[in-house]
């Protein structure tokens, strides 16, 4: 693999990833709503906290479900096509594990928003659908399974499912610059979600921590929910 041609392959990920489609679907459907000033809803339904992130999860607060879906989609494609382009035309290299690891980099860290951009979940799944379209399956069933059924804490749920990829990694595929992949997107990931990490903890030692209200506030935790609920699994309330 020729060094140059794998900066360049960083470079243009990074700025692919950058494109926030948060921002430009938000600019079109509601011009008037400002995508850099949500607050996260209370359980009461009043503003809470600012939220940090800018990406699909963002957008769905103001705008709804639908609209959030739209963005999480394309915020998945964003990987999804220069990695699996870089995969078909050089098949015989790993420009392509490059080009995932550097979308979620530019997704999370945006040189056109001051650095300001979204947690990267999206783009990181369409990295691994096209580095291993049935361990995401398995890997993203485990890591729900794990955080939502097992641990029953929103955030495990939300990154386990990486962990489970990179033993993925680690267990069929064998080759090192998988599990380096497997190793720097998780990474990545927990980088961009430390501060929701550090705020949840902060929440439990103060007694304020609520699962369900959590989940409630963003539409894919409200799926979860009604997942939890149909196997009768209780949400981890304060203290427990």
């Amino acid at each position: 693999m020729d060094i140059g041609y794998g900066f360049l392959t960083a470079l243009i990920s990074y700025l692919i990833g950058g494109i926030s489609f948060s921002r430009i679907v938000t600019r079109i459907v509601a011009p008037e709503v400002d995508i850099e000033n949500i607050r996260f809803p209370t359980e009461d339904g009043s503003e809470g906290e600012r939220m940090r992130a800018v990406g699909a999860t963002t957008a769905s607060i103001k705008l709804g479900p639908k609209v959030g879906c739209a963005i999480g989609i394309l915020d998945i494609l964003k990987a999804v096509v220069p990695v699996l382009a870089l995969k078909l035309v050089y098949p015989e290299t790993y420009y392509f594990l490059i080009a995932a690891v550097f979308v979620v980099v530019g997704h999370n860290w945006p040189v056109y928003f001051r650095f300001k951009g979204g947690g990267g979940i999206s783009p990181t799944y369409g990295g691994f659908f096209v580095v291993d379209f049935i361990g995401t399956l398995i890997a993203a069933t485990a890591g729900m399974i794990f955080g939502f059924f097992v641990v029953r804490e929103i955030l495990v749920a939300y990154v386990s499912g990486l962990w489970f990829m990179l033993l993925w990694l680690i267990i069929f595929k064998g080759d090192w610059p998988y599990i380096v992949y497997g190793v720097v997107i998780n990474i990545v990931f927990t980088l961009a979600v430390l501060p929701d990490i550090k705020e949840q903890w902060k929440k439990k030692r103060e007694g304020n921590y609520d699962m369900e209200a959590g989940l409630e506030s963003f539409p894919m935790g409200r799926g979860m929910l009604k997942i939890m609920e149909f196997f009768k699994v209780a949400p981890k309330k304060n203290g427990e």
